[in-house]
């Protein structure tokens, strides 16, 4: 008999497609049972077999309902995404497999034998996670080791912060810009302040106190304002001109970008204090802070160079042949082109930027991979290393998930493409 005979064709899908979706679901049913009732419903098979049979009748299925033009649309499509050939029928066996195989146990882990009530290690009597470390550090995560007394104003600082962005999204086009112009020039001086404290009647606190969640978004959101205008500035000045600027700009960026971040942190607080002259001061927090925004302004700096360069060279000359002058040119005509075309690489450098705060930790500054390092070395708390990074890690996931969506949503506001 031809091996034709059991290609799947059309005029055979009342055969072809029953048992194929059949061998799926019972493909599926094994591996489903296996994993969460621990029941092997192919015990009486060998050992291996019995270990690869969810993925052979799987294949086998998937075999089975390739059925090219059947003229049903799920089943094309399904065909056509995921089951196009034998390879992406194994590979789309094999992923599902895997996330089956590996969800109960971190379910387990994360919830049904998590420990969440308590007060000391000797709480924690499963063998999932110990979420009572982090209830019992919390406070220490999101504030370091400023005072307990003092906090109101930590989160002050934040409320208004967070009033005033959301605020901005909903006011007239006209009132907004003057949001944007307080928000940028005039708040960050005022959260400042209210952190800092030493007049108004505030209790100054000193920066080596400010730490966890707190200092994290502090680090974040100020090398963010600052790195942006210093990006565009450097990038406008490797395309210019004058050999002066163009070379000083090209020497700035690659020196920066040619140092690791550690690096340059480290000379930040340890190496330039020796530099000063006696009796010169300057924070720590302030140091590195300069540190980090010099170094993202080097790789924000290339990514607005390559919008810059992908605009066609007619944009200038048009701009030119209307009197623009330089500066009026690149703000009104040039920038807004070439930023909108790079907004990826932008979000890319700022997540980069997000990411990168736990460096500071190095230099003696507790944010908040900083204090569960801290946290995590405490003899009534050893052994929670796990769950302190883990929640460290959904912590970072769910603020770079968040920019990521935003600047998404932003390319899809500013796109011209229809």
């Amino acid at each position: 008999m031809s091996l034709t005979y059991y290609k799947p064709t059309k005029d055979k899908i009342s055969t072809f497609l029953p048992l194929g979706s059949f061998l799926i679901v019972l493909s599926f049913l094994d591996i489903l049972i296996n994993t969460f009732f621990n029941f092997n419903i192919t015990s009486f098979l060998s050992q291996k077999i019995s270990y690869f049979f969810p993925l052979i009748i799987g294949f086998i299925g998937f075999y089975l309902i390739r059925i090219e033009f059947s003229g049903i649309k799920f089943l094309d499509k399904l065909n056509k995404r995921i089951n196009s050939n034998n390879f992406n029928a194994l590979l789309t066996l094999l992923i599902l497999f895997v996330i089956i195989k590996s969800i109960l146990p971190i379910l387990n882990w994360f919830f049904f034998e998590a420990n969440f009530t308590g007060n000391s290690k000797e709480d924690c009597t499963g063998n999932g996670a110990c979420w009572v470390f982090i209830k019992v550090w919390f406070n220490r995560l999101m504030y370091g080791l400023y005072p307990d007394v003092e906090q109101w104003r930590v989160n002050a600082a934040f409320i208004i912060l967070f009033g005033l962005v959301g605020t901005a999204f909903f006011v007239p086009q006209k009132i907004k810009k003057y949001f944007l112009i307080f928000l940028i020039f005039v708040y960050p001086f005022i959260g400042i302040k209210l952190l800092s404290g030493g007049s108004f009647g505030l209790t100054y606190v000193e920066t080596a106190a400010w730490g966890g969640l707190s200092l994290t978004f502090i680090i974040s959101a100020l090398a963010i304002l600052f790195c942006f205008p210093i990006g565009v500035i450097l990038a406008l000045g490797r395309r210019s001109t004058l050999p002066a600027i163009r070379y000083i700009s090209i020497g700035f960026i690659e020196l920066w970008r040619g140092v690791p971040l550690i690096t340059v942190l480290f000379m930040a607080a340890v190496m330039f204090p020796m530099f000063l002259p006696d009796g010169t001061f300057i924070d720590k927090l302030i140091r590195v802070l300069i540190a980090i925004t010099l170094f993202e302004a080097a790789y924000m700096a290339e990514v607005v160079r390559g919008g810059l360069q992908a605009l066609p060279k007619g944009q200038y000359e048009a701009a030119k042949s209307l009197g623009m002058g330089y500066w009026r040119m690149n703000a009104l005509i040039i920038l807004p082109q070439a930023l909108k075309l790079v907004i990826p690489g932008i979000a890319n450098t700022l997540l980069a930027l997000v990411k990168d705060t736990p460096l500071i930790f190095v230099v003696g500054l507790m944010e908040l991979a900083g204090m569960i390092g801290l946290a995590k070395t405490n003899p009534k708390w050893l052994g929670m290393a796990m769950e302190g990074y883990v929640f460290a890690g959904l912590v970072f996931w769910v603020i770079c998930y968040a920019m990521s969506r935003y600047s998404q949503n932003l390319e899809k506001k500013l796109s011209t493409e229809r």
